[in-house]
């Protein structure tokens, strides 16, 4: 039995994407579409790097966004939403206006 089975949807969705700073990722993703983890941690100026790894790495592991790694000397990775992530779109939208 997965995490989803025993909660209702929208419980299941406030869980995903109620951390500290999840949805402000997950916007920053929307708007710029591919973002290194600098970028995001210049735009979430009050996030401390080990919360922002935190995060990203549950995002990621709930299958909201996608972490490319790219064989380079120094290590490049970028993140994305994922097409599970863009659902979220319109939500995130809503939210904004």
């Amino acid at each position: 039995m997965n995490k989803q089975d025993s909660q209702c949807p929208v419980e299941f969705t406030v869980n995903m994407v109620g951390g500290k700073y999840k949805l402000v990722i997950l916007y920053q993703l929307a708007i710029h579409e591919v973002r290194r983890f600098n970028e995001l941690r210049r735009e979430l100026s009050t996030v401390t790097p080990r919360t922002l790894t935190r995060q990203l790495r549950e995002l990621e592991s709930d299958g909201l966004i996608n972490r490319q790694v790219y064989p380079e000397i120094p290590p490049k990775v970028e993140y994305s939403l994922s097409e599970t992530g863009k659902s979220l779109y319109s939500i995130l939208l809503q939210i904004e206006n």
